[in-house]
Order: structure tokens, then C-alpha cells, then sequence
């Protein structure tokens, strides 16, 4: 519409310099102009003749891409061109604004997709629109409150993929799940006997039957109790490729959790930091993985430092029965804890005790550098005694018992999967 008058009274102008038109005149034009382009603003929709419904998923993963739906319903006789915003939080990802030209009397649908680095619970409200008639001279704009509260839980891809299909998952990450090493564990059916089978486990009875070397094949006693511990400390915050190592470590701990609940396992959960964030209490079925997820989805990295003391204590006094424990958190944090070590001697007496972290990549590359400079050479010595440093207090951990690993961040998931999956087999439990 500015445009429109920009070019009506520079024309009017020209013509009443050079000609006998009187400036009244030229503003009573202009007047003249605005009035009928009312008309156009009568063309536009009343604002209760719009209505809006969204359709968002109640959950969605973290850095999944999903689909929302924003269904748009024209009651007038009247057609009309829409832009407009969601009110998502800001941390969402998603392509503003969005057009749409809606019909009289029909109701059209928007469709865009939005991305959620962050987890968390979010609430949505507010629609943000603006709509012109078909001239475009006007356009007005609304809000329209519709309350919708979305979860943002971890990423569960690599727990489906596992959930799909154990062997080809660990395969695929590089690892093999491994046969038992003894008659031991449940029965669970008779096959044919492969190269690599126990000769113990051949079934002679039914050899001697189908003429062909039969087989028995066990599968762990179900019924095992595993202990999740996840570190919510100043340190689980360090960022890497994809997320920090906290996200890495709840992805690696949910899968964990599904396998073990899978097989039958009983799965207990406890979230630390300063103190104990969260505690859920060792329950099976895959009903369980639910909770697990509900009550951990929000878990965030405190400021503070990880008190390992007050988590172990926590533990002793809530597990009566033996119970895998696996400690997501950062192996160089935890070797300096050395008071740490008296709480878990005690613990090892009735527990068997696993820790999983994430490598140091920037530690790694260090030490692989070319000392070109002085600067250079005293960083690589300094990572090379940040890495002898932690073999030595590994070694002194383990010899008590107290198993470590550290693991790539793209293989955290299928590290922590084996090593349960190859602790049940060996009946450590």
C-alpha cells in the first residue's frame, strides 16, 4: 500500500507542478486512495473467523527431526494469505516464518519440521499470525493461545537399533556377543552343533536320534539385578562431537537398561552429583524402561563436583541384593577421589563394580603432535603424563577388583552393552 501511494502522488505531484492543479486537490486524491483501499481491508477475514489447531508429538528425541502440523480453519467467505510463527521455545530448530493461502470456508494445513537439541519439559502456547487479502494493501495480525507441553527425552536410536536386533547392532559397532564359557545359566533349546560349540553341551541322545551332532544352548539365569549409576557433575559437561558427555552417558545408560530388562534382568537407576538426584528402585520388564526414562530425562549437569561418597553410601544402604554396578562418569575425575576408594572396598565385597567413561580426544591428539615449538613439546609432555598417570591408578584400581573402561563417544553404547552382555555370560554374578 505505501508503495502504491509512493507512485500515486509522485505522479499527482508532477502534475500539479507543471499544471494547474491545486495542492487541495492533490491531498483529496490521496484521501480518495485511501478510501478505497479500505476495501480491500474489507476482504480480510474477521479474526474469529480463524481458528488454529496444532499437532505436535508429546515427546521427541533429542536432535530427531520430527513433523508438526498446524491446521488452519477458514470460516468466512472470504480467502486470505497467512504467515506465521510458533511460539517454540527458543532452543528449538525450526524454518520461520511459514505461508499458506487458506480458502474461503476450508481449512488448510501447515506442515514444518522441528529439531530439539535440548532435553527437557517445554511448554508452547502462543501462535504468532499475520494475514492479508488477496490485493495485499492490509494486514493484520493475532495471537492464539494453545497450551501443549512437549518432552524432550535422550535419543533412543541406537535402543531401538539394539532392541531390533542385539547381535547385528554390536556387530555393527565392532563387538561380538560372546558365546558362555561353561554349562552353566538356563536351558534354551537344542540345535545343530556348529564349529566353535562347548563339545560339553552336545546332546548325545538326540545325536544318536537325527544322526547329526545335536546341541544344548543356555542362555544366562534371568533375574540378575543391575545398578545404573549416572554422574551428573561439573565434569559430565564437557562437550563433544554430538551433545556432552552426560547426553552420551544417558543414551549409553537407557540401552544398557533396555538390554538388561530384555534378558529379564532387574534394573535399578541412580542419578548423582552434590548429592542424589534421582533413585528408582530395581523393578524388570520392559514396562520399566518407561519409568526409567520419565524420571532420567530431565537429569541436567550441576556446577558442582560429583560426590562419589555420598552416591556409594546411598547404594549400600538401598541394595540388598548382589548387583552389577555400572558408573557412567569421567575416569579422570574419579582417580583423583582417593578417599573414594575405602567406599568401594566395601562395596566389592557384595557387588561387582564397572566404570565406564568417555576417552579424552583432545588428551589423545596432544600427545600424537609434532613437537615443532617449545610450547608444542611441553603439551604433548604434559598429556603423555596425564595418560601414564591414568594406566597407573587403573592398574592399582583394578587389582582390587574395580573394573574400568573407556570408550570412544560413537562406541560408548556398544562398550557398555557388551560388557553386560559378556558379565552375564561369564555367570560373574
Amino acid at each position: 500500500m505505501l508503495g502504491l501511494f509512493f507512485v500515486f502522488s509522485a505522479i499527482l505531484a508532477v502534475m500539479t507542478v507543471f499544471s494547474t492543479l491545486s495542492w487541495a486537490w492533490l491531498f483529496s486524491s490521496n484521501g480518495l486512495v485511501f478510501l478505497i483501499s479500505l476495501l480491500d481491508l474489507m476482504l480480510l477475514p474477521k479474526r474469529e473467523d480463524l481458528s488454529f489447531n496444532r499437532k505436535i508429538p508429546e515427546e521427541l528425541e533429542r536432535g530427531i527431526a520430527y513433523s508438526v502440523q498446524i491446521e488452519i480453519a477458514n470460516a468466512s467467505t472470504k480467502s486470505c494469505e497467512i504467515r506465521l510463527i510458533d511460539g517454540l521455545p527458543q532452543s528449538f530448530r525450526a524454518p520461520f516464518p511459514l505461508e499458506e493461502s487458506v480458502e474461503a470456508q476450508q481449512t488448510s494445513v501447515l506442515s514444518y519440521q522441528v529439531t530439539a537439541p535440548v532435553r527437557g519439559k517445554y511448554d508452547i502456547s502462543k501462535l504468532f499470525i499475520r494475514y492479508r487479502s488477496i490485493f495485499g494493501l492490509w494486514e493484520k495480525q493475532m495471537a492464539t493461545v494453545i497450551k501443549q507441553n512437549v518432552k524432550v527425552i535422550p535419543d533412543l536410536t541406537e535402543t531401538k537399533r539394539y532392541l531390533e536386533s542385539p547381535q547385528r547392532f554390536l556387530l555393527h559397532e565392532g563387538t561380538e556377543i560372546k558365546k558362555q564359557h561353561a554349562v552353566t545359566g538356563e536351558f534354551a533349546q537344542i540345535r545343530n552343533y556348529v564349529i566353535g560349540d562347548d563339545p560339553r553341551k552336545i546332546n548325545w541322545r538326540q545325536t544318536a536320534k537325527l544322526q547329526q551332532i545335536m546341541t544344548n544352548e543356555y542362555q544366562p539365569e534371568h533375574g540378575k539385578y543391575v545398578t545404573i549409576l549416572i554422574d551428573c557433575g561439573r565434569m559430565m559437561g564437557a562437550e563433544l562431537k554430538t551433545g556432552n558427555r552426560l547426553e552420551k552417558s544417558l543414551e549409553a545408560a537407557v540401552t544398557t537398561a533396555a538390554a538388561a530388562l530384555d534378558n529379564g534382568d532387574y534394573v535399578a537407576v541412580l542419578a548423582f552429583s552434590s548429592g542424589i538426584q534421582q533413585f528408582i528402585p530395581p523393578d524388570k520388564g520392559m514396562k520399566h524402561l518407561q519409568k526409567i526414562l520419565q524420571t532420567i530425562y530431565n537429569l541436567n549437569v550441576e556446577a558442582s563436583e560429583a560426590n562419589y561418597s555420598a552416591a556409594f553410601n546411598y547404594l549400600s544402604a538401598s541394595l540388598k541384593k548382589r548387583s552389577l554396578i555400572l558408573l557412567f562418569s569421567d575416569i579422570q575425575t574419579f582417580l583423583y577421589e582417593d578417599t573414594v576408594l575405602h567406599h568401594l572396598k566395601r562395596l566389592r565385597q557384595r557387588h561387582l563394580f564397572l566404570m565406564i567413561g568417555i576417552e579424552d580426544e583432545i588428551i589423545l591428539k596432544a600427545t600424537q603432535r609434532v613437537p615443532d615449538s617449545t610450547k608444542t613439546a611441553m603439551v604433548k609432555s604434559i598429556a603423555q603424563q596425564q595418560i601414564q598417570f591414568k594406566k597407573r591408578k587403573k592398574t592399582n584400581w583394578e587389582k582390587q577388583g574395580l573394573s574400568m573402561v573407556e570408550a570412544k563417544e560413537e562406541h560408548l553404547t556398544s562398550t557398555a552393552v557388551s560388557r553386560y552382555i559378556r558379565t552375564m555370560n561369564e555367570e560373574l554374578l
